[in-house]
């Protein structure tokens, strides 16, 4: 059994203190039942937590650590950054640098604004689509999450689908108005709703690869025919990346499947671990943000340094495709060893994996959607979930969220969870 009597004090320190004892909701452990532990320290592809536990980590911060914990490149890029102040408020080099880099990165992008997160990079994303086009309307994807801005929590997945209110309370009605919400992967259910709504679509937004209600891939043409509609209909076509961004290829999904969006969300990697987030597109649309233009958007940490030099760093040691190639046969290997592992243990399991990012659902059925992935068994995955927990290995604690892999995970770390999770679906059954 792991020790856990120091995480257990300081959760409940922090519930006298934080709403709920945490400061993102998933992190409550509510959709799998528990207490959450509590990090002590990152290395490589292992955690260990305050108990002094080893935990392989299939998390790894939510996608950003793609390179693994504490990447000594990372390191020292903050280290030396930080000796010439933390934060200036003013332009800084480190900024140029990366607009360069994510220019280069995603041909798509031909002007980028640097924000803190991902839904800010949302947020402003969708405010500048209404404002290039002067129409109201947004369509987006039940299940796909861009992050908690009020016009954008309709249906959405990560924990607001965890917690089974897709709904925020806190959001009047009249905010989310303007925003139809379609089933992922349902041309008709796309088609219809332009119908239904003739020259007022804004923008469709869209996580390319979903990875907020577990992970299911696109329909092969899904996304060619998202791109071909909205140009039909003088609509911009937003592709929310802060999770697949130079994660699925140094182009992001928009690379790996030849798609050009008008607009591109990112985050997670291009912060190398540090709170960020970007979003860009045809110069022509991004012209149209103050100071140039008339829609507004404004941080005083845009552009952090920190944030900064750890992400060119991150994205320097990427540039080379080496990385790619190992995530891709890291994800290929855990694929297979834990598709065997279900098939030994006679335990319908659906594994959906696309580069490095994967989801095994408790279902034996094909996911393509949020109603498939509502389908699967989530008392067999929070079994499962704590099962994996007791044998070191740390899984995204909710059914519906991706797991990730690093360059840092080993073929040793893909065996010991391989043989962990033969062990533990024998025993849950």
């Amino acid at each position: 059994m792991m020790r856990r009597s120091r995480s257990e004090a300081l959760f409940a320190e922090a519930l006298q203190h934080i709403p709920g004892g945490v400061n993102s909701p998933v992190r409550a452990f509510r959709a799998v039942g528990g207490q959450p532990f509590f990090v002590e320290r990152a290395q490589g592809s292992k955690l260990w937590d305050a108990d002094g536990n080893e935990l392989i980590d299939y998390v790894c911060t939510w996608g950003p650590a793609i390179l693994g914990h504490a990447f000594p490149g990372i390191v020292e890029a903050v280290r030396e950054a930080a000796t010439r102040g933390t934060s200036f408020g003013v332009p800084n080099p480190l900024e140029v640098t990366m607009a360069q880099r994510i220019k280069l990165a995603v041909p798509s992008v031909e002007k980028v604004r640097l924000c803190n997160s991902g839904t800010e990079a949302c947020m402003s994303a969708i405010r500048l689509a209404r404002g290039f086009t002067r129409r109201d309307k947004i369509i987006k994807f039940d299940g796909c999450y861009h992050g908690h801005a009020d016009s954008l929590l309709v249906r959405a997945g990560s924990g607001a689908l965890t917690f089974g209110h897709p709904d925020s309370a806190g959001v009047p009605a009249a905010f989310t108005q303007h925003t139809i919400v379609v089933p992922f992967n349902d041309t008709a259910a796309v088609q219809a709703a332009f119908a239904a709504n003739p020259g007022q679509v804004a923008g469709v937004i869209v996580e390319p690869v979903p990875g907020n209600a577990g992970l299911y891939l696109p329909r092969p043409g899904f996304l060619e025919f998202l791109s071909k509609l909205t140009a039909e209909h003088g609509t911009l076509l937003i592709f929310d990346e802060v999770m697949t961004g130079f994660r699925l290829a140094l182009g992001g999904a928009q690379a790996r499947f030849g798609i050009r969006p008008d607009l591109s969300c990112f985050g997670k990697v291009i912060g190398g671990g540090l709170p960020v987030g970007a979003f860009g597109g045809r110069a022509e649309i991004m012209d149209c943000l103050a100071p140039l233009g008339p829609v507004y958007q404004a941080g005083t940490l845009s552009g952090n340094p920190l944030a900064m030099a750890a992400g060119i760093a991150a994205l320097t040691a990427l540039e080379s495709g080496e990385a790619y190639r190992v995530l891709e046969e890291r994800g290929r290997q855990l694929e297979e060893g834990l598709g065997a592992a279900a098939r030994r243990a006679s335990i319908p399991v659906r594994f959906n994996r696309c580069g490095s990012m994967f989801c095994a659902y408790f279902t034996g059925a094909p996911v393509h959607n949020l109603a498939d992935a509502m389908k699967s068994d989530r008392e067999r995955f929070a079994r499962y979930f704590h099962g994996m927990l007791e044998e070191g290995i740390y899984l995204a604690p909710s059914a519906f969220e991706a797991g990730f892999i690093s360059v840092a995970h080993a073929a040793v770390d893909i065996e010991r969870t391989v043989a962990a999770a033969e062990r533990v679906l024998k025993r849950i059954g």
